[in-house]
């Protein structure tokens, strides 16, 4: 498993290509075409600043839906997938709001690293109504189809609260990788941009020592390094962008900062 031998030899800096809407969602605009070369020069400019490779979403395709995604959705994110840049690079596939069965198809087909899965075990309040995770299906959908692709699960995912009496995250960390065997656990903030917690960070990654830790939202040049002291990596997408807005394209200067700054 790539990701597990990467993470085992240093930090893990991810970008974040998010997606332009996709034909059929609300804010869809242009062409497929358009879509392609958008995410294509993201990728490349994360690649040229020197992180480990890319996480691609459908970032665009706003309001989610909290069920599978449409058919034409994985195909396209399929095809996306194969155009963007490959080499030693990590890549990975997140199909929102929770879509772990397409992300895995996406990863077959097209021969990715990981996929990440929002809500994985135990259930959440979002604002796309309640997400149960289904770690017993897509354990099994991956020993069957992709078993080299690793499950890099959030706990207590941004744009949520769970369901219920609430752990403390210790807790909600064992669950996911002792019950819900995911690879890689995902620490964020309370929504998209806004940083994770040190507290947090520390409280997962003591509750399970033998599983990467990624901060999964809100690292920015000036927290990236404290962030590292704790977790074993980030995924990083709205500082890497122009004027830091989530929506606009990677800036390469913001980029390069971000990992010499990080691997100091």
């Amino acid at each position: 498993m790539r990701f597990r031998k990467v993470a085992a030899e240093r930090k893990v800096l991810l970008g974040m290509v998010h997606l332009k809407p996709l034909p059929g969602s609300p804010l869809h605009a242009g062409t497929v075409e358009e879509i392609i070369a958008a995410a294509r020069r993201d990728a490349d400019t994360i690649l040229e600043a020197g992180f480990d490779g890319y996480v691609l979403e459908n970032f665009g395709d706003i309001p989610f839906l909290k069920g599978p995604a449409p058919p034409h959705v994985i195909a396209l994110m399929t095809r996306i997938a194969l155009e963007l840049p490959r080499g030693e690079a990590l890549r990975g596939v997140n199909v929102l709001r929770n879509d772990a069965g397409g992300a895995l198809a996406i990863a077959l087909a097209a021969g990715l690293d990981m996929i990440r899965v929002n809500v994985h075990v135990g259930g959440s309040i979002t604002d796309q109504g309640i997400i149960e995770g289904d770690a017993a299906r897509t354990l099994r959908d991956r020993a069957v189809l992709a078993p080299d692709v690793a499950i890099l699960a959030d706990i207590d995912v941004k744009h949520s609260m769970p369901i219920g009496i609430r752990h403390d995250l210790a807790e909600e960390a064992r669950n996911a990788a002792e019950r819900g065997l995911a690879d890689a656990l995902i620490v964020t903030g309370p929504a998209t941009g806004r940083g994770a917690s040190s507290g947090d960070l520390k409280s997962a990654r003591e509750a399970v020592p033998g599983v990467p830790i990624l901060v999964g939202s809100g690292v920015t040049l000036a927290t990236v390094r404290e962030t590292l002291r704790i977790a074993d990596g980030a995924i990083v997408g709205t500082s890497l962008k122009e004027k830091g807005r989530a929506r606009d394209p990677v800036d390469p200067a913001r980029a390069r900062e971000l990992v010499a700054e990080a691997r100091r």
